[in-house]
């Protein structure tokens, strides 16, 4: 068979156009993929605070990363130290898998930390490196110190994200990411206020089994911390029952409201089980336009 050889214009022209298809499908993704942040002191604190929305996010596409700012060394009735931050790495590593996201646990001690300069530096680091365009934290008051510093640490993050000569060896973000706050309870010196509200039903179950692999606290440490140890069943199975019982969010009035507005007063009628987060006064102050772009799991009413 006589073969025809392709001139070398030819080629040119095909590698050009494959090229060009090849950039503009790229660059579609890249702007139509979001990329999420979730913040937590402990290596369990996004999972139970925003652990359904970033199921529903990963299964829509979108990249989520979980970050602990301490490594839980010292969350545990009897053990403590390196042993017990290998375990809940390891346990923080495995709910990863459940919930289908990144999780980075920094070496921080649990129950020692402060808003040092280097701990947010660190914080800075994480957030450009994974480019975020939403970060979510814990609002800055609360029981655990942790927890409070955390709060403060993203918040002094918000602004430096940006400064080009602030952890200049990572390039800044081109623009700020939307702030927000993990939902909480506690009343002063604001109440948690629920801007957006979240439909995870759909996701629930697989929370709930994303949470199971923290044994250390779901099973442990917590219900012996809170006087409730005789409570937690023995077999798995059972566990994971009791588990969706005692970490389900009741949906009180506030939220239920903040759903109607996101989803339409029928369908937020149905919701079984949600997720809030409250807007932060730093970084980008998205409109409700750019809040159904950024969070598309929301239903137009």
């Amino acid at each position: 068979m006589k073969s025809f050889p392709i001139k070398p214009s030819l080629c040119f022209l095909f590698a050009l156009f494959f090229s060009i298809v090849f950039t503009e499908t790229f660059s579609q993704e890249t702007s139509t993929k979001l990329r999420i942040i979730m913040i937590g002191a402990h290596p369990d604190d996004c999972d139970q605070d925003g652990g359904g929305t970033a199921i529903l996010f990963a299964k829509m596409g979108h990249a989520v990363k979980f970050v602990s700012v301490t490594n839980g060394d010292a969350g545990h009735q009897t053990e403590g130290g390196g042993v017990l931050a290998k375990r809940r790495k390891a346990e923080a590593e495995e709910a990863g898998k459940r919930f289908g996201v990144a999780y980075d646990v920094l070496d921080n001690h649990d129950g020692e930390l402060v808003p040092s300069l280097d701990v947010r530096l660190q914080i800075i680091r994480k957030i450009r490196e994974w480019n975020a365009d939403i970060v979510i934290a814990p609002r800055p008051n609360d029981y655990h110190p942790d927890h409070r510093y955390t709060g403060v640490l993203v918040q002094d993050a918000a602004y430096m994200v940006g400064v080009p000569n602030v952890a200049p060896h990572i390039p800044p973000l081109k623009k700020n990411p939307v702030f927000l706050y993990f939902q909480d309870g506690f009343q002063r010196p604001n109440p948690f206020r629920p801007d957006i509200a979240v439909d995870i039903t759909s996701a629930f179950d697989q929370k709930v089994n994303a949470l199971d692999a923290h044994k250390s606290q779901f099973y442990e440490w917590l219900p012996w911390i809170g006087g409730y140890s005789k409570d937690v069943p023995q077999s798995d199975a059972d566990r994971k029952k009791w588990l969706a019982q005692n970490r389900a969010v009741k949906i009180n009035d506030n939220m239920r409201k903040s759903l109607e507005k996101w989803y339409g007063k029928e369908y937020s009628e149905k919701v079984q089980h949600a997720e809030c987060f409250e807007v932060c006064e730093y970084g980008t102050q998205p409109n409700e336009e750019e809040i159904r772009r950024l969070f598309p799991m929301l239903k137009k009413n």
